[in-house]
Order: C-alpha cells, then structure tokens, then sequence
C-alpha cells in the first residue's frame, strides 16, 4: 500500500504593513507600522513585509524596526526587479533594498507577456535578464530572497510557455521561495490547484501563493494552493488591501491548523487572534466587521 505523502511545513507570510496599507481610508505612520510589527511578532508571524525601503517613510521604518526586540518575526523589503537595461548594481530600487540592510527581500517581477510589452515597454528576454540580474544579485548579499511572480495565473493563461521561463530565471538566480501572485483576484480554485500542478512539474524550488480577493475567493485560493503543495501563504491581517482586499490571514490561519492538521501557530497564539486582529483594525482606523469568521463577535451570537 502507497504511504501518504505528509505536506511540507507552511509559514505564513504578511503583508499588512504593505499590500494592506493600500486599502482606501488606511494611512500608517512609521509608528503604527512598528506597533503592527510587534503584535505580529507576538503572535508568531514568521515573515512581515514592510513596505518598499526606496520609499523614505518606510526606509525609516527598516531603521527603526532593526531597534524592535522580535522574537519570532523577520522583516522583509520588498522592491521590483531592475529597470530594463540598467545594471543592477546602479538601480535605484535594488539599491533600496539592499539599504533597508533587511535579511529577507522580495523581489517582484513580470509574468505576463502584455505587461512586458505594454508596461516595461521592452522584449520578454530582456524581463528575463532583468529577474535573473535581480534575484541573483541580491542573493550574493541577503541570506534569503523570495521571488513574487506578478500576476502568474493571468500570465499563464496568455502565455504559458513564458511564464514558466519567468519561474525558472528566478529558480536559477537561487530564488529561496517563489510566490504564484493571483494580482488580479480573477482565478477559480480548481484553476489554482491544476496551474500548481503544472509548475512543480518544472520548478523545484519551494512555492507560494498570494492572492487578492477580487471574487472572494482569496482564502478558497490560498488553501487549495497548500492541499496543491505550496509552502508559504501570503496574505494580510483582516484581508485589507487595494480594490477588495487580499487573502485574509485571520481565516486562513485558523482553517490550516484546525481543519487541515497544519500547525502554524501555537494555541495560545491561535487564541491571540481576536486581540491582534481588534488591534490593527483600530491603528488602521478600521472598523471590525462584526461578522468576520473566527474573530467577529457575531460568529458566535
């Protein structure tokens, strides 16, 4: 009789401090970003991205966080690729990310074959030197880099054969993890599940996903992307983030543990749920939704 095959450990990755400070109606100082960041280290977060150090308000924010005592949390800066035709040694934005002097970085790049046309205004080989320049780069001077696929599942709908090309230059740059972005919210999970499939057919490197909830189906995404074999969950804290949100980490932490037997929180930091997710709702000026699973008070009237 064939063994089970026993899934990976998931880490959980947030990006309230990013992503979700693109919500309408939210506005984080430097302090409120710190203060975000202690409660997420409290509560067990592995990884926190905190904005684009080529920003000042948040390079400010890396210099001050490297005064936070976190425990459980790493900071990551988060930045694109290099412009096109440019050395990447002289981009602004690597140069950022690099100043954050943060040991984990994210990098983000182009999958999609019209926004490299369209957008970076340059060909597909040259997007490709940009990912590998970039990934690898930066690699030879961080511990561990994450590579954000844009927009991927759009990509390989349009052009599947260069959107895996975009996966392996970064596989070859030594990418540490690479994230499968559903930027546009607009992928069915069974689109998800049979697209993760395909890619761990040529990509060895450990998985993500990142999904916006455009359909409400970010959370839907993000699980059927873990039962699919990724490793890392990209989201934020009560699913904030531009247009409708992205992936909400208060649902999506709970169900991993409690429904799929992946443990990525202890209990008592399970428990903390509520309190964390009542606190950055009000440094965001938020208001809770009351009926929000696991943590709205009319969950369990």
């Amino acid at each position: 009789m064939a063994t089970k095959k026993k899934q990976a450990q998931v880490t959980l990755y947030d990006t309230t401090l990013r992503d979700g400070a693109q919500s309408e109606g939210i506005s984080l100082s430097v302090t409120d970003k710190l203060r975000i960041t202690e409660q997420l280290d409290r509560l067990g977060i592995p990884y926190v991205e905190g904005g684009w150090p080529s920003n000042p308000k948040d390079l400010e924010y890396f210099q001050k966080a490297k005064e936070l005592k976190l425990k459980n949390s790493q900071v990551v800066a988060f930045g694109s690729t290099r412009r096109a035709h440019t050395p990447v040694a002289k981009d602004p934005n690597v140069k950022g990310l690099l100043k954050s002097q943060a040991k984990v970085v994210t990098v983000f790049g182009k999958t999609w074959d019209l926004h490299v046309h369209d957008i970076l205004k340059t060909s597909l080989e040259e997007n490709l030197k940009m990912i590998y320049d970039t990934v690898r780069y930066i690699k030879t001077k961080r511990p561990k880099v994450f590579y954000d696929a844009e927009h991927f599942f759009d990509g390989y709908r349009a052009n599947k054969a260069y959107a895996l090309k975009t996966l392996e230059a970064a596989q070859k740059a030594g990418a540490d993890v690479i994230i499968l972005c559903d930027t546009n919210g607009g992928s069915l999970p069974n689109q998800v599940a049979q697209v993760i499939r395909a890619v761990k057919r040529r990509v060895r490197v450990p998985l993500g996903i990142h999904c916006h909830n455009d359909m409400e189906l970010a959370v839907a995404n993000s699980l059927t992307a873990v039962r699919a074999g990724v490793t890392q969950v990209q989201g934020t804290f009560n699913g904030y983030g531009e247009r409708c949100g992205n992936a909400n980490l208060v649902s999506i932490a709970p169900v991993l543990q409690l429904k799929l037997g992946l443990k990525v929180l202890t209990s008592g930091q399970l428990q903390d749920l509520y309190g964390v997710s009542r606190f950055i709702a009000e440094v965001c000026n938020m208001k809770p939704p009351e009926n929000q699973p696991f943590v709205g008070d009319s969950a369990f009237a």
